[in-house]
C-alpha cells in the first residue's frame, strides 16, 4: 500500500545506519567521483553526503503520496544516499522501465560504433537491413542512425500520451516492417517526432551490424563491464527484442548507468564508454523547449532529455508512466524512480509529472 515503509533502505538523517547486503560504508567524498561501477554500491546518509536530510524526508513524505511509486535510489558523489521502496517493490525485483531503453540502446549504438561494427552515425540503415527488407524504398533505405538516435527518421508516426501508433505497432505481426511500411512525409533529420518504433529498428540494425542479440550485446559490451548481472528484455516473435521500450533492469542498476554517464563514460577511470559518445548524448539537436511540471526547458539529444538551462543543467532517461534516471553533473547526482505504469491509461503523465516534481522541488535542491 503507498506509504508502507522500505522492504530494504537507507535512513536518511542523522546517523548512517548499517545497510542491507554487506555494502561497503566509506568516509566523507569530496571531489569528481569515478567509483568502480562493478563493485557494491557504497553507501553514506544524506548528511555525510553534505546534503540537507530534511529536505530529501520532506520530499519522500511527498513522494509516497505518489500511489505508484515503487522506488527512489539518489546517488551523491558515487555513494549511495537514498534507496526507498514503496508499496510491495523491494530491491531485487525488475522493473520494466519502458522507454528508459531508448537511453540504454543509445549507449550500445556507441559502443557498437566504437568497436568498428558500425562505421559511423552518418551509416545509413539500408545496408544493415537489406536481407529483411527487400523491398525498402531508396529514401528510407538513406536514413541515417543519427536520424534515430535523434528522433527524426521522417516516417509518419503518433504516439501521443504513449499509445497511437505505438498500440497498433506492439499488436503488429511484423515490427519492422510495420514501422518501414510508414510513408515518409519529412525529410530525414528535418523534424522531431517521438517515435519508439523507429528506435526498435535501430536496435536492429545493431543485431543485423554485430550478429547478436540486443540482450546478449548489452551484456558483452555494458551490463557485464558496469556491474549489472539481471537483466530481462521483451522478445518479439519475429526473432528481436524490443527496443524501443522492453527493458527490465532493477533500480540499483539504473544507478549504475546513470552513475556512468555522470563519470563521462569511465568506471574506476577506465573507459567503457567513449566520452565523446556521452557529450553528443546530453546536449540539445533541437531549437525547441517544453516543460514537464516544475522542470522547463527540456530538449533532446540521442535518446536522453536535455535540459541545458544555465541554472543548473541535467540530463534525463525518461519511461513511460513515471521511470526515471536523471544525471546532473554539477551536483555529481544520479537519481532513480521506478513506477508502477500498468493500467495507468492517459494519467499517465500525471504520475511523470507528480514524480518529476519531488525531484525539482526537494530531491535535487537539497544537495545544492
Amino acid at each position: 500500500m503507498p506509504g508502507a515503509p522500505p522492504r530494504c533502505g537507507l535512513l536518511t538523517a542523522g546517523l548512517l545506519l548499517a545497510a542491507c547486503g554487506g555494502e561497503t560504508v566509506v568516509p566523507e567524498f569530496t571531489g569528481e567521483p569515478n567509483v568502480d561501477l562493478a563493485l557494491p554500491w557504497a553507501t553514506a546518509s544524506v548528511a555525510q553526503a553534505g546534503g540537507s536530510a530534511e529536505m530529501v524526508e520532506d520530499g519522500l513524505e511527498r513522494a509516497r503520496e505518489n500511489e505508484r511509486l515503487l522506488s527512489m535510489l539518489v546517488v551523491k558523489s558515487g555513494r549511495l544516499v537514498v534507496e526507498e521502496y514503496f508499496g510491495n517493490a523491494a530491491r531485487e525485483d525488475l522493473h520494466d522501465v519502458r522507454s528508459v531503453t531508448k537511453s540504454v540502446v543509445s549507449a550500445l549504438t556507441g559502443l557498437v560504433i566504437e568497436r568498428g561494427d558500425i562505421a559511423g552515425v552518418e551509416d545509413p540503415i539500408g545496408g544493415y537491413l537489406d536481407t529483411l527488407v527487400s523491398d525498402l524504398e531508396p529514401e528510407k533505405a538513406a536514413i541515417t542512425i543519427e536520424h534515430l538516435l535523434n528522433m527524426a527518421s521522417g516516417l509518419e508516426w503518433d504516439e501521443s500520451g504513449g499509445f497511437g501508433d505505438y498500440t497498433d505497432w506492439i499488436r503488429s505481426d511484423d515490427r519492422l516492417g510495420y514501422v518501414l511500411g510508414k510513408p515518409l512525409v519529412e525529410v530525414p533529420g528535418a523534424q522531431y517526432n517521438y517515435n519508439s518504433g523507429a528506435v526498435h529498428v535501430l536496435g536492429v540494425v545493431l543485431e543485423q551490424a554485430t550478429g547478436t542479440p540486443l540482450p546478449e550485446l548489452a551484456d558483452e559490451l555494458l551490463f557485464s563491464r558496469i556491474g549489472i548481472s539481471r537483466s530481462r528484455w521483451e522478445p518479439f516473435p519475429e526473432g528481436f527484442h524490443n527496443g524501443g521500450a522492453g527493458l527490465d533492469l532493477r533500480p540499483r542498476d539504473l544507478a549504475r548507468f546513470g552513475q556512468l554517464f555522470l563519470q563521462q563514460g569511465e568506471s574506476a577511470g577506465s573507459p567503457v564508454l567513449p566520452r565523446e559518445w556521452v557529450a553528443r548524448s546530453s546536449v540539445p539537436y533541437f531549437g525547441w523547449r517544453f516543460n514537464l511540471g516544475k522542470l522547463t526547458g527540456i530538449s533532446y539529444g540521442f535518446l536522453w532529455w536535455v535540459v541545458p538551462g544555465t541554472s543548473g543543467p541535467l540530463y534525463f532517461a525518461w519511461g513511460f508512466g513515471g521511470q526515471y534516471v536523471v544525471v546532473v553533473p554539477e551536483l555529481y547526482l544520479v537519481v532513480v524512480t521506478t513506477n508502477n505504469w500498468r493500467g495507468v491509461g492517459a494519467a499517465a503523465g500525471r504520475y511523470e509529472r507528480q514524480t518529476m516534481d519531488v525531484l525539482v522541488d526537494y530531491i535535487i535542491p537539497a544537495f545544492r
